[in-house]
Formats: structure tokens, C-alpha cells, sequence
């Protein structure tokens, strides 16, 4: 439990980093209030309705799909998408076939498709 503790506050702070650095958001609790544009945020609300749903693997999918074109705001509800996952109980997630790694993983991936790689591990290599 300390393990997946651990792993959830470094997911955080590399969320809150990057939104920081790429986009001028600071923020302790993201949100999809955080996007200005409308077709943005009921992108992202749609996404987050389906993790709600218990459709994680299929949010995710979408997710990449929309995130293949590696425009910027893309990567906004990204790191939107995966710090509501992150903040989901461990119960949550194991009833919906999903993990704490699994959001590691995920996010790694995004941010390396934006060239953000360094960033991911920075914050995501020490466990």
C-alpha cells in the first residue's frame, strides 16, 4: 500500500509539473475546468465518464487515438485524463482490470510521444 501510495504522489507532482511548465497551470487538483476550449472539455468529459463506467481500457484507447496527432492540447487532457484515473481508489481500479502501473505506463507513454520523455523519468524511474 506505501508502494502505490508512493507511486500515486509522483504521478501527481509530474502531472502538476508538466502542466506548469508547458501550459503556465498551477494547480494542486486538476480538472477539466483547467481547458478553455468547449469541444476540449466535453472530450474530456466524455473520457472521464467512461473511466466512471468502468471502461478504463476503452477511455484509454480513445485517449491514444486522440493523442497520435501529438497536438499540445491533446496533451493537456492527457495529463487531465490520467490525474482523474490517478486519483481512483486501488479498489477502483482492480475491479476494472486496471493499475497504478498501468497509469504509470500510460502517462510514460504519452508524454513520450510529445518528446517529454526526460520528464517522465524524472519523476517515474525511481520505483
Amino acid at each position: 500500500m506505501f508502494e502505490q501510495d508512493y507511486v500515486m504522489r509522483l504521478i501527481k507532482e509530474m502531472v502538476r509539473a508538466i502542466l506548469k511548465l508547458l501550459f503556465n497551470i498551477d494547480t494542486e487538483s486538476p480538472t477539466v475546468e483547467l481547458l478553455e476550449d468547449k469541444e476540449e472539455k466535453e472530450t474530456l468529459e466524455n473520457l472521464l465518464d467512461m473511466i466512471d463506467d468502468g471502461k478504463i481500457n476503452e477511455a484509454e484507447n480513445r485517449l491514444y487515438d486522440l493523442t497520435s496527432n501529438t497536438d499540445m492540447n491533446s496533451l493537456e487532457i492527457a495529463l487531465l485524463f490520467y490525474s482523474y484515473l490517478n486519483d481512483k481508489t486501488d479498489d477502483f481500479l482492480e475491479e476494472n482490470d486496471f493499475s497504478r502501473d498501468e497509469i504509470k505506463l500510460g502517462l510514460e507513454n504519452v508524454v513520450d510521444s510529445f518528446g517529454l520523455s526526460s520528464i517522465a523519468k524524472m519523476f517515474l524511474t525511481d520505483f
